[in-house]
């Protein structure tokens, strides 16, 4: 019979301890060790583990087949886990505290509650104030079963013998188990509890959501195995001070990563966005210099942002600051596009943002960045219901961006009818109702966009 036994390891140089010590044995590093258990097998069933061992199997002799789905009853949430849950999956959210993590899975439960047996775990609130918040979102709970506990091994045996469809727990950091002596939210707690619950979630096919906190940097806080063990990682973003939130999915065993869901919150809680391109548009009473739509993809999902950009005399050093945008790249496209275009800001402020909170990082979002910011330095409008995207090198050339036809698709369906496009992306069948400009090179581009004026 295997024994557990506590013992301490070095998370730098793997030396272990039977005791804590201040400072490792083997590297002399401070403060690097962690408590662990470890099992060690009895000297008489030295391969007693092995007994169990099955078969080996080839790829080809295994039933590979879709995963069932489980609709959550909120349409955003299932497309960025990728069409619903998965019973035995893991789902980890993290996001700023107050972002509304815990409002949009009681609401996911409360539906849920209506045709399962599910489950919610609080470790963070009360019971009263859990029901509070059901009683201000106005949300049938007659059958959504609630336990106040940071207990690992009770909730353990709370979910073994409810045997739930869907449990959550809120949170992980929350939870201490009997086996280590380490606090609650340490690395060894949060490392242990997470491995303890996703095993038996693979043993019964439960599904279970774990919420974690982030760290100020906005990473999830806890060892990065966290994020390893766990089938999918969702990030909910957005500013406290706007009603919009974004829930990203940075990693999914069953779906694309990148996807997004678009809420809104409102004091019933949290609304899906079915048309989020419009959250992303500014409404302008008339054509503005510096503006320019980007057609961009989150996932499967095409996106319509819009690009602003401001250009002004700089008094000392020219600055660079980007909202949205990734500042190390503006820098260089600034350059490309004084090499290429013969278009200079060596001595101009410059400042890029993408409206409505959004982060893009894809390079898709250089042609528009470069279109927006002559507009400003011209101070001309780019003509209107004109759509961009495209990526730039460093040799002036633009080169195509994926899903293009996708893209175009989404433009003409919200009514712009003229397309600035690489060569790469032109389509081979005309789009109704949109003209499709096709350019190789940024100096082209400029001189395209100076004949449309």
């Amino acid at each position: 019979m295997a024994k557990a036994k506590t013992i301490y390891s070095c998370s730098e140089c793997g030396a272990s301890a039977t005791k804590w010590q201040g400072q490792c044995p083997g590297c002399n590093a401070w403060n690097t060790m962690t408590e662990t258990i470890a099992e060690i097998a009895s000297a008489g069933h030295r391969f007693a583990a092995l007994g169990g061992t099955t078969r080996l199997q080839t790829l080809s002799e295994i039933d590979a087949r879709e995963e069932d789905r489980l609709p959550t009853g909120l349409g955003e949430f299932d497309r960025a886990l990728g069409g619903g849950l998965v019973a035995g999956g893991v789902v980890l959210i993290g996001g700023d505290p107050g972002i509304g993590k815990s409002t949009l899975l009681l609401q996911a439960l409360s539906v849920l509650s209506l045709e399962r047996n599910v489950l919610y775990v609080s470790g963070e609130e009360s019971a009263q104030q859990v029901a509070l918040r059901a009683k201000r979102l106005v949300l049938d709970v007659t059958r959504l079963k609630l336990l106040a506990e940071i207990n690992l091994e009770k909730i353990l045996a709370a979910l073994q013998t409810e045997r739930p469809s869907v449990a959550v727990i809120d949170s992980i950091q929350t939870l201490w188990s009997e086996q280590l002596s380490s606090a609650p939210g340490s690395v060894a707690q949060v490392r242990e509890c997470a491995a303890q619950l996703t095993r038996l979630a693979k043993q019964l096919g439960v599904t279970i959501i774990l919420i974690g906190h982030v760290t100020k940097e906005g990473a999830l806080a806890g060892p990065r195995v966290l994020e390893h063990i766990v089938d999918t990682v969702l990030y909910f973003e957005g500013d406290t001070h706007s009603s919009f939130r974004l829930i990203r999915a940075v990693k999914n065993r069953y779906g694309a990563v990148n996807e997004i869901g678009v809420f809104a919150m409102t004091d019933k809680g949290l609304k899906g966005v079915n048309n989020p391109s419009a959250m992303f548009l500014s409404p302008h009473g008339q054509d503005v210099a510096g503006s320019c739509v980007l057609v961009t993809q989150e996932g499967t999902r095409p996106l319509l942002v819009e690009i602003q950009a401001l250009v002004d005399q700089s008094h000392g050093n020219p600055r660079r600051l980007t909202v949205g945008l990734d500042a190390q790249r503006l820098a260089m496209l600034l350059a490309v596009l004084h090499r290429h275009a013969g278009i200079v800001c060596f001595d101009q402020d410059v400042f890029v943002n993408a409206v409505g909170g959004v982060k893009i990082g894809e390079p898709a979002a250089d042609l528009a960045v470069l279109l927006a910011i002559m507009s400003s330095l011209k101070n001309r409008p780019l003509p209107a219901k004109l759509i961009v995207f495209g990526e730039i090198g460093l040799a002036g050339e633009i080169r195509p961006a994926p899903r293009g036809q996708e893209r175009l698709r989404e433009a003409a369906k919200l009514g712009f009818r003229l397309a600035l496009i690489p060569e790469g992306n032109r389509p081979k069948q005309p789009i109704a109702g949109m003209e499709i400009i096709a350019v190789k090179r940024v100096d082209e581009a400029v001189e395209r966009l100076r004949g449309l004026e």
